[in-house]
């Protein structure tokens, strides 16, 4: 097989893996089977795919590979049996040492984990972005541009499913439920910040992406696609997804004036900040439009922002005090919701159960300790050093295309859990992905 027949027949193959992710992979923890069938389409790609794999791993910078191997190695340090004289000294044991007690396991062999099920559950999540970023390593930056491309395609599909929902009242049309049937545009996800974020992205790629084809209207039909995409992202009501999805809008407008305004030498300064404010009057000016040409849904969005009874507040004053309780260790990766119970003030007890921080820097913090937050920071670090390095290179816009959805899964970890479920994991390793390989100049040279 000669190599141009080989990476398409790579796209394909991940860009089949892509589509089952966004179809069954968007429910989180409430969707086994989904989450099931998305870890078995990586894994059959890993299989077919293992060329690819050593690839990754002879060329990719040494960074990278760093934090994969320590992302993979957390969760399943945290199901090794620990004797009983270094497992008592962890945080985790107050919680389950009298149990074993009263079963008569005092000196059982136990791990840092206080629910290993759940941390194997966690450790196998990882499956997914792992094999979008091995298996497309390989790729041609042409073929990555193809298949972002075929997330807006994607992108689209979800505005359309989503306008079906927000003009019925029935829930047939909404596959993981819906606690406000008819009001909220959700697509294939059960969480409508998730749904605002993938859009998001889209709204990225459409907007920052190389022109598959050379035509007059190609410019109005990537316009009027951005302009959908907005106004999806405001029918999901997710205050978060709102304004995040305005960077992506704003640099889209930024790099079609600069395409636009002949360049002259000298004025770089001027001629930059001329861009900056004409695209920030252009976004201004069409959210005044959106509010009067909508003003039902648009005020229904923009009231969410006024909300001043949020529970995550409660939620974050009991997370906060878990944390401290597992710190420095952490008590499992997958673990929050068994923890979390144990730690609710009475004050804040309620009804329903958490089922998250709301935050995935604390919830992070009780489920990996010091190490899990030093990761994260470690992530965020790679993605702004790449984002960095794409300035000089001939493809930096479709590097930031993936920059900024991986800045704004960032942000929107201070209030949500972005990656908590498969669709989010593998279209966040995709961007990754975009990001990585258009930035890097050895391999802009060799694709």
């Amino acid at each position: 097989m000669n190599r141009n027949a080989a990476s398409r027949s790579t796209l394909f193959m991940l860009g089949g893996v892509l589509l089952v992710a966004f179809v069954f992979g968007g429910g989180g923890i409430g969707a086994p089977r989904g989450n099931l069938l998305v870890q078995l389409a990586a894994i059959l790609l890993l299989s077919a795919r293992m060329d690819n794999v050593a690839q990754f791993w002879r060329e990719s910078p040494l960074i990278l590979r760093g934090l994969i191997i320590a992302s993979l190695a957390l969760p399943l340090f945290q199901i090794i049996p620990l004797p009983p004289s270094a497992w008592a000294n962890l945080p985790s044991a107050g919680l389950v040492a009298d149990s074993l007690t009263a079963a008569g396991a005092a000196n059982r062999w136990m791990p840092a984990s206080v629910d290993p099920v759940r941390t194997m559950l966690a450790l196998s999540a990882l499956i997914t972005p792992a094999t979008v970023l091995w298996v497309g390593w390989s790729l041609p930056r042409e073929r990555l541009i193809d298949c972002g491309w075929g997330v807006v395609a994607l992108g689209l599909l979800t505005v359309l499913i989503g306008l079906l929902q927000v003009t019925s009242s029935s829930e047939a049309l909404t596959p993981h439920g819906s606690r406000a049937p008819g009001d909220l545009l959700l697509g294939l996800f059960a969480n409508r910040n998730s749904t605002a974020l993938f859009l998001g992205f889209t709204l990225s790629l459409a907007a920052l992406l190389p022109s598959p084809i050379r035509h007059p209207a190609v410019g109005l039909i990537r316009a009027a696609v951005c302009v959908l995409l907005m106004i999806a992202v405001v029918l999901t009501q997710s205050r978060t997804g709102q304004v995040l999805a305005l960077i992506p809008l704003t640099l889209g407008l930024i790099r079609g004036l600069t395409a636009l305004l002949p360049q002259r030498q000298g004025s770089s300064g001027s001629r930059s900040m001329l861009i900056a404010l004409a695209a920030g009057a252009i976004v201004l000016g069409g959210v005044g439009v959106l509010v009067a040409a909508a003003p039902g849904r648009v005020a229904a969005a923009l009231e969410r922002f006024e909300a001043k009874d949020d529970p995550r507040r409660f939620i974050w004053d009991d997370a906060v005090f878990s944390a401290e309780r597992y710190w420095p260790v952490g008590a499992g990766m997958g673990t929050y919701d068994d923890v979390s119970l144990v730690d609710e003030s009475l004050e804040n007890l309620t009804k329903r159960r958490a089922g998250r921080a709301h935050n995935d820097y604390i919830e992070l913090a009780i489920e990996a300790g010091a190490f899990g937050l030093a990761l994260a920071f470690g992530w965020i670090v790679l993605v702004g050093w790449l984002s960095w390095k794409a300035r000089h290179s001939s493809m930096r816009w479709a590097a930031w295309s993936g920059g900024v959805f991986l800045f704004a899964v960032a942000l929107q970890s201070i209030t949500d859990y972005p990656l908590r479920n498969q669709t989010m994991l593998a279209f966040a390793a995709f961007a990754l992905l975009l990001l990585i390989r258009t930035a890097s100049s050895r391999r802009e040279t060799a694709a």
